[in-house]
């Protein structure tokens, strides 16, 4: 695995102690007899303790020296495989993830590996939680062509399209053969359904594999839905630091802050929260809206990806992080208290008020049964996109606006 810092060599079995390495190319401090410790254990433990200023200097050295050897093979491997998938040094390779048949049906999921020409990090792109947010899935899908492995330094794991059945079967929200949301389930269960089966093999052969994810989204089937971002914060300074310069140069210009997701990497639940709780800097992108693929919002979602690589010096190139975004402090969550028909009278991105008139649902002949108010001031990050509503669904999302001095 190729790693920066916190994560570990597979090929010499040795733990990097917790260095971040920073865009501008060199190392920060780290222990370094936590590191020999680790490295060589039985070395430095009987080499270390009872020894002689000078000696216990060398000592260290030669397995600090010995780790950074250690990480530049991890990083510098010959072939990369996930999957059926198997990219020698800078090409790139397509192949599927296999899901056996367990309780219930089995499934392949589309993946490509970008192997590029040099070492460097690994960052794992995922689209296609939910089959119907269709902006996410061609974004990847049209990443795959445009990235030559001969300009990238490190790999590039890219999975277009988890929820097959959903994509195909034009189902919303949930995996149809369960009918359970691909993005609730990580880090999944061998011998599950086909939701959980899918997420321990994601978890396996993509989260455990990179040193950074980009988990995409966007508005499904019935979400009219701008775009944002989610930036996570675990209290660890260093990978809170990377992922919210990751998320800037994604360049979404509004952020929700993500500071309640669950902290047990045994019970992560969402694929970036996966990434992050096993100290891997990570973020969440929504864009498009309402079963559409616009132009600009595919843009937005393939350039931020690429802005990313040049963030990590994957790709050459500078970047210019978005500048002033909205950092949201929380969502205020709208949902419906009766059945009927649903009639917006707010559009995706509008700014409201609190008890802000955002919405009505009528019965089958007309009559207003229910009148949906905004709970809080702040923005419509999306609003149900279709008539169709029922006792519980969600109307619409609020983005409560954080004070920017608390997100410096």
């Amino acid at each position: 695995m190729v790693v920066t810092g916190g994560y570990y060599s597979i090929r010499m079995g040795a733990r990097i102690p917790d260095c971040e390495e920073s865009t501008k190319g060199y190392t920060e401090p780290c222990d370094l007899q936590e590191s020999a410790e680790e490295t060589h254990p039985s070395f430095v433990k009987s080499s270390y303790q009872g020894s002689p200023p000078m000696q216990r200097i060398a000592v260290l050295m030669l397995a600090l020296v010995s780790t950074f050897v250690s990480a530049v093979q991890a990083q510098d491997r010959a072939t990369f495989t996930v999957g059926t998938a198997t990219a020698v040094r800078g090409r790139t390779a397509t192949g599927v993830l296999e899901v056996p048949k367990g309780v219930d049906t089995s499934t392949s999921i589309p993946v490509a590996v970008v192997h590029g020409a040099r070492p460097g990090p690994v960052l794992a792109l995922v689209a296609g939680a939910h089959g119907t947010e269709y902006t996410s899935i061609i974004a990847l899908e049209k990443l795959i062509g445009t990235l030559n492995p001969s300009e990238i330094s490190g790999t590039v794991i890219i999975v277009p399209l988890v929820n097959i059945q959903s994509f195909e079967r034009k189902v919303p929200h949930v995996n149809p053969v369960d009918g359970i949301s691909m993005n609730r389930m990580y880090p999944g269960k061998h011998g599950g359904t086909q939701t959980e089966r899918v997420s321990y093999l994601i978890t396996k052969q993509v989260v455990d594999q990179c040193d950074h994810l980009i988990d995409l989204h966007g508005g499904d089937l019935d979400e009219d839905l701008r775009p944002y971002s989610y930036w996570t914060k675990t209290g660890n300074e260093t990978q809170d630091r990377i992922s919210r310069e990751m998320v800037l140069a994604f360049g979404l210009d509004h952020i929700i802050i993500s500071a309640d997701r669950p902290k047990d990497p045994a019970a992560s639940r969402y694929l970036e929260n996966t990434a992050t709780t096993r100290g891997k800097p990570s973020i969440t992108v929504e864009a498009g809206h309402a079963g559409t693929v616009e132009t600009d919002e595919l843009q937005a979602l393939m350039n931020g990806c690429l802005n990313v690589m040049r963030y990590l010096k994957m790709l050459p190139g500078t970047v210019t992080p978005i500048s002033h975004p909205v950092w949201i402090e929380r969502v205020a969550t709208v949902a419906s208290e009766q059945t009927g028909i649903f009639y917006p009278l707010v559009r995706r991105g509008t700014y409201v008020e609190q008890g802000m008139k955002i919405g009505y649902v009528t019965d089958y002949v007309g009559k207003t049964i229910y009148e949906a108010t905004s709970p809080a001031a702040g923005v419509v990050l999306y609003i149900c996109a279709v008539p169709s509503m029922k006792k519980g669904d969600t109307i619409a999302n609020v983005g409560v606006v954080a004070n920017p001095e608390s997100v410096k």
